[in-house]
């Protein structure tokens, strides 16, 4: 349907919402409604996931172009653009907020989860600043494409429930197509949101957040002597683990401001990320990341000076003693480390096929690896699917300067493996259920992103998200997906698109 309004969709309901975050005090949002657009035409609809979450997907898909563009109110939402505030590239920025987003509601889904649905590009805010509020089709592909291959591999992330172009232009560095994107989240919470109150003083409101958060996502925390204090532990917890998966992937987020950083623990704002082909912890594909701050080596660093501002904004409530308070917020900061090393420990263990039996040599054996990776500027996603090969006894094929560098590494690794008592072809199988062969490419990712907003054809952004649902099947067919690219395809640069 791609007119403004009609009768039908008005009067349906196929979304039954249940709104905690607008009942929190009016410092929390501002309440407003998306801008309608020109001639909304829906783009992508996820059937899944919608059934995910247990709403009427027959009706979102027959009136989606008028329900994900904010065309047609969705009956039962409270449209709202969330208060936060932030560090962007170590700069504290005291109000940011949602400047082209709206928070539409909250729904609960089949698994009892509540999960939040929000429209991003629908219009200006009250914390639009200078923006139009709007977005341009590339980056919502992007975060399309991006934020459902995250999902497939196993990483906690934000979902992608719609893609809506708007019928009217954006005007940017060039004038583009304009687009809207609805996205799900376990909550949009960010560590820039308990920022936003403890810049203020506020600390009943950072307390009332506190409270909401863990009602919502750390429920077991209730009954904690200091429930603050945990929660402040089980954040640090969430990112570590999240962040080792993200290096497990090769993923390389781009931007990881305190105000894209969600207390839930999953990846969200996918703008100029990108997943690493040759092997170099000092990667950074952001065209604003000049410094490299941001680097995919760097970014367990950057997740524990995260969690330092998340306990510096909670200080106030971590104890009435503010010497305790400071104390018990330095052990959680310093213990991020040390769980980030243990949680990225799982991911390379099994990545490379060794079980939780520990031996003295492994972590040698493990930093050698990475090493001859880097000095061979090997396809990080490609060496380590081969490594699966190699596993069974099968011929494997490294994508690197000089395979050969590698026999003396493979020789030690076998040996290793004999020591363990999983048999060959159970621990290949295994190995490639943590080794993907499909990862978003990003050279392949722009080309599905021209063709759509140059010349207005879909089928490459439909092909790469049905490949991408399968990252870890082989699919002889789709091959040149998980090809490292040419010389002359590489995309050094990606962009905010804001």
């Amino acid at each position: 349907m791609s007119g403004a309004t009609t009768a039908e969709a008005d009067k349906a309901r196929p979304i039954p919402f249940d709104n905690s975050y607008a009942r929190l005090p009016d410092a929390f949002f501002a309440p407003v409604d998306p801008t309608p657009v020109a001639a909304p035409r829906l783009i992508r609809f996820n059937r899944a996931l919608a059934e995910e979450l247990g709403l009427d997907a027959d009706a979102l898909e027959r009136h989606g172009a008028a329900y994900f563009s904010g065309n047609v109110p969705l009956p039962g939402s409270l449209p709202l653009a969330m208060a936060y505030a932030g560090h962007q590239f170590g700069q504290f920025v005291p109000q940011l907020g949602d400047g082209r987003a709206i928070l539409l509601g909250e729904v609960i889904d089949r698994a009892g989860r509540r999960r939040d649905i929000q429209l991003k590009g629908a219009g200006q805010t009250p914390y639009s600043r200078r923006g139009d509020g709007r977005a341009a089709l590339g980056p919502v592909l992007r975060e399309y494409i991006v934020s459902e291959a995250m999902h497939a591999l196993g990483v906690p992330t934000t979902r992608a429930l719609a893609a809506v172009a708007t019928g009217q232009p954006v005007y940017r560095d060039r004038v583009l197509p304009g687009a809207v994107f609805t996205r799900v989240a376990s909550s949009h919470v960010r560590v820039g949101t308990f920022q936003f109150f403890a810049a203020r003083g506020d600390t009943e409101n950072v307390r009332l957040l506190a409270d909401h958060v863990i009602d919502r996502h750390y429920p077991e925390l209730k009954g904690a002597e200091k429930p603050w204090l945990a929660l402040l532990d089980a954040v640090a917890e969430r990112q570590a683990s999240l962040i080792a998966r993200w290096l497990g992937v090769g993923f390389i987020h781009g931007v990881m401001n305190t105000d894209n950083m969600t207390i839930s623990g999953e990846t969200i704002d996918f703008g100029p990320c990108a997943f690493m082909d040759r092997y170099d912890p000092r990667t950074v594909y952001s065209s604003i990341d000049q410094g490299g701050r941001y680097a995919f080596g760097n970014q367990p660093m950057i997740g524990q000076w995260n969690i330092a501002r998340l306990a510096e904004a909670m200080l106030a409530i971590l104890d009435d003693d503010q010497d305790k308070a400071v104390e018990a917020a330095n052990v959680a900061v310093a213990r991020f480390m040390e769980r980030f090393q243990e949680h990225w420990k799982g991911v390379i263990r099994a990545k490379i096929g060794l079980g939780d039996h520990e031996e003295e040599g492994d972590q040698a054996l493990i930093r050698d690896l990475l090493i001859l990776l880097y000095e061979q500027k090997a396809d990080y996603t490609l060496a380590f699917r081969a490594l699966a090969d190699a596993a069974a006894d099968e011929p494997p094929s490294f994508a690197m300067d000089d395979p050969e560098a590698l026999t003396p590494w493979l020789a030690a690794w076998h040996a290793r493996l004999e020591r363990e008592a999983t048999p060959p072809q159970a621990r290949a199988a295994a190995m490639r259920r943590v080794n993907p062969a499909f990862i978003p490419r990003n050279h392949k990712v722009e080309e599905a992103l021209t063709a759509a907003v140059d010349h207005g054809d879909f089928s490459l952004f439909e092909a790469l998200n049905d490949v991408l649902a399968r990252p870890y099947e082989d699919q002889p067919s789709f091959a040149a997906y998980a090809q490292p690219p040419k010389p002359g395809e590489e995309i050094t640069a990606t962009f905010c698109g804001t």
